[in-house]
């Protein structure tokens, strides 16, 4: 039998590359190096549509913040634009000035875009009446498209009506030209709107013209008190001035047997101009002065008529004589609401008059 023989096989390994565990470990197939690359690709993504979100979400709120300070600004088609929802403090009549805002417009456009709010049918005119009524004229004059379309700041929805009519308030304040009838008869035309909550014409006043100056409610309280006293009689409250007006209402307030005399006078008057309706109301005032503490006056005795009235408040004294009547009785009268004092105290005049 033959031996096997053993040989000793030793291999170079010198140029051999094994590598270590480490390295071996850190290689990876075609397929795990796609994952892993699709992986990082969709870790990037995500995070610059989380970028794009935020800045999409920041954007959102900046648009809210501006849109409820009126600056988002649009072309507005004038037809889709309605404005019966706020009583406007302009008299009726032709508007002298509207054809200088025209020709401005025409040549340099609009400087100061009107304000809207959106509504379910078009939008609501909350300031910049007399711009729209430009925008329209020129409208119908070109007949083209250039102002069929007016720049408008979008309000944001959702506003209250006492905000709005505070908007357009606050814009007109600053007009020269709007006078204290204008801004009275506003007043009034606030008070009888059933969706607004004020208690009377003062509150009413005091709400519209918070911004005014202290001084510049009491005028408007006093044409206020005026176009009550007269049963809105006069016809061209605009053109009515500041002193004529504080003057007439004095006086009526120190004559309140005048208030109906006028008031009938005033409609019997009938279609007239400004002008001549300004005359009468002064030709009225100097022809009721009362003479003055120094003029010398005849002294006229004259009967007195008293008497007393058992009423549910306990028992009345009347007291007439010529030019006055006194009651008296156990109460405060200075607590009662003085709109409804001036009421009762009118009632019983045009009650001697029947």
């Amino acid at each position: 039998m033959s031996k096997r023989r053993v040989f000793d096989i030793n291999f170079d390994t010198s140029d051999t590359d094994i590598g270590t565990a480490s390295e071996k470990s850190d290689r990876r197939g075609p397929m795990a190096a796609a994952i892993s690359e699709n992986s990082e690709a969709l870790s990037e993504r995500d995070a610059l549509a989380n970028k794009i979100r935020a800045e999409n979400d920041a954007l959102a709120h900046e648009h809210v913040r501006l849109k409820k300070l009126g600056l988002i600004t649009g072309l507005i088609p004038i037809d889709q634009i309605n404005a019966s929802k706020l009583v406007r403090d302009r008299a009726d009549g032709a508007d002298l000035d509207l054809g200088d805002l025209k020709t401005s417009i025409r040549e340099i456009g609009l400087s100061n875009p009107i304000r809207v709010q959106e509504t379910a049918d078009g939008f609501e005119l909350v300031q910049g009446f007399r711009r729209l009524q430009a925008y329209t004229q020129l409208h119908e004059e070109t007949g083209g498209d250039t102002f069929a379309k007016i720049p408008a700041g979008l309000v944001a929805r959702g506003e209250n009506l006492e905000g709005l009519y505070r908007r357009m308030v606050d814009e007109n304040l600053v007009r020269k030209d709007i006078s204290f009838g204008e801004m009275a008869q506003l007043a009034w035309a606030y008070v009888r709107d059933g969706n607004l909550k004020v208690q009377d014409i003062n509150d009413a006043i005091d709400q519209l013209y918070a911004s005014a100056a202290r001084q510049k409610r009491a005028y408007i309280k006093n044409f206020a008190r005026l176009f009550r006293w007269l049963d809105h009689a006069i016809q061209h409250v605009d053109a009515v001035p500041r002193a004529l007006g504080v003057d007439l209402n004095k006086r009526l307030e120190e004559q309140p047997e005048q208030r109906a005399y006028l008031r009938d006078k005033l409609r019997a008057l009938g279609d007239v101009s400004a002008e001549e309706e300004v005359a009468y109301l002064r030709s009225f005032l100097k022809a009721s002065a009362t003479p003055s503490k120094g003029a010398k006056t005849e002294r006229v005795k004259s009967a007195k008529t008293t008497f007393q009235m058992a009423v549910p408040a306990g028992t009345a004294k009347c007291v007439a004589a010529n030019g006055r009547v006194e009651l008296s009785l156990n109460r405060d009268f200075s607590s009662v609401d003085r709109q409804k004092l001036e009421g009762a105290v009118e009632a019983f005049f045009k009650a001697l008059d029947r």
